[in-house]
């Protein structure tokens, strides 16, 4: 049995391609940036992409122009636009009437439309204490009154498999029954899992996390503006999870590295392993910027969260480990566990957004494993 879903704000597809990894078929992305859905379209040739603004598109439209009747789908996806509530957004500009706040009572019109057996809706973890909880409970209570049961968690994809300090908060429903979330199987030593003791044996199993260093140190060393695009593969794949990514690719897209300022460069080439704009000396430091600006990221631990400023120094730790540059395309999107196979299309800023705004897909994989699981029961 092949379960389809459809993927509202799909962006460039992180979530669909977790799901299509695990044999789901997509039917459709919806989304307003039109470089973005070109990239969905690209990589997912059999799935209807459309081009909407989804407060402007009526959900019986487009349940009918899919073709289904209520209920017939098996999985409604999305992250909706969630800036409002982000912590990089001052407190005193949050509000429940932000327009990109409103979209997620928009996504949960369709949901009353489509009817779907199961739902999973991404957002950021500021979600579940924005105005005391009362957002996401109002959440839950619309999704529990169409019949749905419905759970919401924080999740760090850490502890998942992918290699990043990637902290959001997951909604996950089906009717009749609730799903169960898939569990966490990576140890992250900044951010130990409190499990009860009759869990400690499966605590002990609990896999090392997935570093920054085992997720690209495949990938050919470039200098600030080198390399080619596509690239073969120059060293054979010296991680389990290296080889997850190529998935027996032999070359690979994005892996240019995009040309530094004479003071980027020099800010760099000061920086040792793991440093950053602490250890710059005086003439070179910002005099103001965020606390892990223009640091090098740590080798041996995963990747902070990646965003869509990643091509920018200075809008995070994005400087290579070892080379003096920042990190590539390529290498932004194994840190958020996208496999080498799935092509970007637009500039290198608009690919950089497109990465950072996605949800990893090796996590997304595991949540469409359990929802697989429970629809089959």
């Amino acid at each position: 049995m092949v379960f389809r879903i459809v993927d509202l704000f799909c962006g460039c597809g992180g979530l669909s391609c977790g799901f299509v990894q695990e044999g789901f078929e997509i039917m459709a992305g919806i989304d307003t940036n039109t470089i973005a859905l070109k990239t969905f379209s690209q990589n997912f040739h059999n799935a209807m992409a459309v081009n909407a603004d989804l407060s402007l598109l009526d959900p019986a439209d487009l349940r009918a122009k899919l073709r289904l009747e209520p209920g017939e789908l098996d999985c409604l996806v999305g992250g909706p636009p969630c800036q409002g509530f982000s912590k990089n957004v001052p407190a005193a500009q949050r509000s429940l009437n932000d327009h990109r706040n409103r979209l997620m009572k928009v996504f949960l019109s369709f949901v009353k439309e489509f009817q779907p057996q199961s739902v999973l809706i991404e957002n950021v973890a500021e979600i579940l204490n924005a105005y005391n909880g009362v957002v996401s409970h109002e959440i839950l209570e619309t999704l529990e009154n169409m019949g749905y049961k419905a759970t919401v968690k924080i999740i760090n994809a850490a502890q998942y498999g992918v290699p990043q300090l990637r902290r959001r908060a997951f909604f996950l429903a089906r009717k009749i029954k609730p799903i169960v979330f898939p569990l966490p199987s990576y140890q992250t030593k900044s951010e130990p899992i409190n499990l009860q003791p009759a869990f400690d044996l499966f605590e002990s199993r609990q896999k090392p996390y997935v570093t920054v260093w085992q997720a690209i140190s495949d990938l050919p060393s470039l200098s600030s503006g080198g390399g080619n695009n596509p690239i073969e593969y120059q060293t054979p794949p010296t991680s389990d999870y290296q080889s997850l990514m190529r998935n027996g690719n032999q070359i690979v897209y994005d892996h240019v590295a995009r040309s530094l300022t004479t003071i980027q460069l020099e800010r760099i080439n000061c920086l040792g392993e793991g440093e950053g704009m602490a250890q710059l000396p005086d003439h070179l430091r910002p005099q103001k910027g965020y606390s892990g600006a223009y640091g090098r990221l740590f080798p041996q631990q995963p990747a902070r969260t990646i965003t869509r400023w990643v091509f920018h120094p200075g809008s995070g730790r994005f400087y290579h480990p070892y080379d003096n540059r920042v990190i590539t395309i390529r290498e932004a999107a194994r840190l958020q566990s996208f496999p080498d196979w799935f092509i970007f299309t637009g500039t290198y800023i608009q690919k950089s957004h497109q990465v950072g705004e996605a949800v990893p897909p090796f996590l997304t994989r595991q949540f469409a494993r359990s929802i697989a699981d429970a629809l089959k029961e």
